[in-house]
């Protein structure tokens, strides 16, 4: 299974490659993973652009705390975000229309 940095470094790239893949969204998500393959990562999106970064950067609009393993899961098509909110296993602050959009951003890295 991946890294959590190589699954964000694909994400960056391929929506780097096709921002249309961003949905239109400006947003900056913030992801707070935990446990041993944990750490904090920002994707910065525009509508023409998408860009990550590794820390806490600015301010986010929507933060998802979760386990690095749970994210790994929920980028492979595995976990069901949703499901996953509403089993407790992931935590949103900020803009929840935006955490309800994320799926189509992370769907990036199953490309």
């Amino acid at each position: 299974m991946p890294s959590t940095q190589e699954i964000f470094e694909k994400i960056h790239e391929v929506l780097k490659n096709d921002p249309s893949r961003t949905g239109g969204l400006t947003a900056i998500y913030q992801f707070n993973l935990t446990g041993e393959d944990g750490a904090v990562y920002q994707i910065h999106l525009t509508p023409t652009s998408a860009e990550v970064t590794q820390g806490e950067k600015e301010l986010a609009n929507c933060t998802l705390e979760l386990a690095a393993d749970d994210f790994k899961e929920m980028v492979e098509g595995r976990l069901n975000g949703t499901a996953a909110f509403m089993s407790g296993k992931l935590r949103v602050e900020g803009d929840l229309g935006l955490a309800m959009r994320l799926e189509s951003v992370l769907s990036a890295y199953a490309s």
